[in-house]
């Protein structure tokens, strides 16, 4: 995976300027490009990312350690079993009870992560209700700004309109296979930032991941798909046989637990810039397993059919990033052989 530099959107109005600045870019590996946290880190990054020069630091921000809902914004046309695998995914989080290695325990991680009161991350994260836009409200190509018009449509509809919670909420915007994103896989495939109240009416945590499956999986959907410029390597066998939705999967685990740990960008991360800050999926971007580093995923394991995952969820099976763990100084998932 890999972290980018967030693209400043300067849209200037007759009395004001708007800044829309989203703080986490994803990208799976082998395309690590230098940037301001490469130039950082990188030298003292070692295999799962361990290392005592990063120091993730809290901002004083809050935290979601209240009960989390995710709120799905399915936009455009979604299969049924696309639906299922994502939704299952979230409730995973939370079913402690799943086999091992699971989501939940993958989410144990993000639950060490705590606020000025030092109350722990929620360990409940909830699917809540659902928005389907499948008649593209605000057409095929999306501006950064204009996802948060998709978000104040889904909010303010006049059918089952999403409910308001900004204390505990995160809203979960998901573009189906044919719409475009800016920068979507040049250089991101998923990021995270908060609603501006002149756009949506309220300051709203919201995430936004694309499905590369028509237009870039070989970025996106890594390893499930590969580059064309590298003819030797193979793909990897998705899990539950939609290379676009399973290489999603892990960019939802990722925008979710920054969410989480810095849902107004005040509250967790690293480095000097809180307009660019490296978040604690960030420090992980590309390690699945132990021995993880570079461009090497780490240790998988292989279900019967050959398929690719590292964590259990209650009836399916995922390949999700790990997280940084503060309290120990390096990459933790609930795969690892020490474990």
């Amino acid at each position: 995976m890999h972290w980018v530099l967030p693209v400043l959107l300067a849209v200037i109005g007759v009395t004001a300027l708007l800044v829309v600045t989203p703080v986490s870019g994803y990208r799976p590996w082998p395309y690590l490009k230098p940037n301001s946290s490469d130039l950082m880190f990188g030298g003292s990054k070692k295999f799962e990312g361990s290392s005592e020069f990063i120091h993730m630091r809290y901002h004083m921000g809050p935290v979601l350690t209240a009960n989390i809902t995710i709120h799905p914004i399915w936009y455009g046309r979604w299969q049924k079993s696309q639906k299922k695998i994502i939704r299952e995914f979230i409730n995973s989080i939370s079913a402690v009870d799943s086999k091992h290695p699971s989501v939940a325990g993958w989410w144990k991680t993000v639950q060490l992560y705590t606020d000025q009161t030092g109350a722990n991350i929620s360990r409940t994260v909830l699917l809540g209700e659902e928005k389907n836009d499948r008649f593209y409200s605000h057409g095929k190509s999306l501006t950064r700004l204009s996802i948060q018009s998709v978000i104040k449509s889904a909010v303010t509809s006049r059918t089952k309109p999403l409910p308001i919670n900004p204390k505990s909420g995160l809203y979960l915007l998901l573009t189906s296979d044919d719409v475009y994103v800016e920068d979507f896989c040049g250089q991101v495939c998923g990021f995270h930032y908060f609603t501006f109240p002149s756009i949506v009416g309220y300051t709203l945590p919201y995430a936004w991941v694309g499905n590369s499956a028509k237009l870039c999986p070989g970025v996106c959907a890594y390893p499930f798909a590969v580059p064309q410029y590298m003819p030797g390597l193979k793909p990897l066998k998705s899990p539950n046989s939609d290379v676009g939705v399973d290489g999603m999967i892990s960019v939802i685990g990722h925008e979710v637990a920054e969410l989480a740990t810095n849902p107004l960008v005040n509250a967790w991360y690293a480095g000097q810039d809180p307009v660019a800050p490296v978040e604690i999926a960030d420090l992980c971007e590309g390690i699945y397993g132990t021995g993880g580093g570079g461009s090497y995923t780490g240790q998988l394991l292989n279900d019967k059919d050959g398929a690719t995952y590292n964590m259990n969820g209650i009836r399916r099976r995922y390949l999700v990033q790990w997280v940084w763990n503060h309290i120990v100084s390096y990459c933790t998932g609930p795969n690892a052989l020490d474990q």
